[in-house]
């Protein structure tokens, strides 16, 4: 079931659909190269992709290479500014963020946030701790940022379980 923030306007849920799709169905080759099994970009408001990120904290050894962090990276350089809100941009990625990831989406001035997997299966699936996030929805909320969750979840779902059943690493700290 499609979750939001705000009303659910069919435009812009087709539009989140047909991307996360795409994203999903390309992230078989971004782990085929060694990323995880995590995929992001972002869009403006005329549907122009100004960055796509896969995640590579195991290939660059980097825990903090979560494939959000990357792609806001990335769109900070391509658009020469720290700060993305003037640009109005979209984020889509195939799971829903974990805690580092919302903390520097909110920070980066991203307008939107449409994910696929919801945290609760990624852990079931991955085992990866997605970290303590109360009440985000509304938080993003008051912050004017729109947010659409669990988009494509079954599509996203199948690239999980195959990237475990493979024996592909699930990084996280020993606790």
């Amino acid at each position: 079931m499609i979750i939001a923030n705000e009303p659910i306007n069919e435009k812009k849920l087709a539009n989140a659909t047909a991307i996360i799709t795409n994203l999903q169905n390309e992230l078989y080759n971004f782990i085929a190269s060694g990323s995880g099994p995590f995929l992001a970009a972002i869009y403006d408001e005329s549907g122009k992709l100004i960055a796509k990120c896969a995640n590579s904290v195991i290939n660059e050894c980097c825990s903090h290479n979560h494939a959000e962090m990357n792609v806001i990276k990335a769109a900070e350089k391509a658009l020469n500014s720290y700060d993305l809100s003037k640009f109005n941009l979209s984020l889509y990625v195939t799971a829903e963020p974990c805690m580092m990831c919302l903390g520097a989406i909110m920070w980066s001035g991203i307008k939107a946030v449409y994910y696929s997997v919801p945290s609760k299966r990624v852990e079931e699936i991955t085992g990866f701790d997605e970290g303590f996030k109360p009440d985000w929805l509304e938080e993003f909320k008051r912050r004017s940022i729109t947010v659409y969750g669990n988009i494509c979840t079954e599509l996203g779902e199948k690239v999980l379980v195959d990237y475990v059943q493979k024996g592909n690493t699930v990084y996280q700290p020993q606790r």
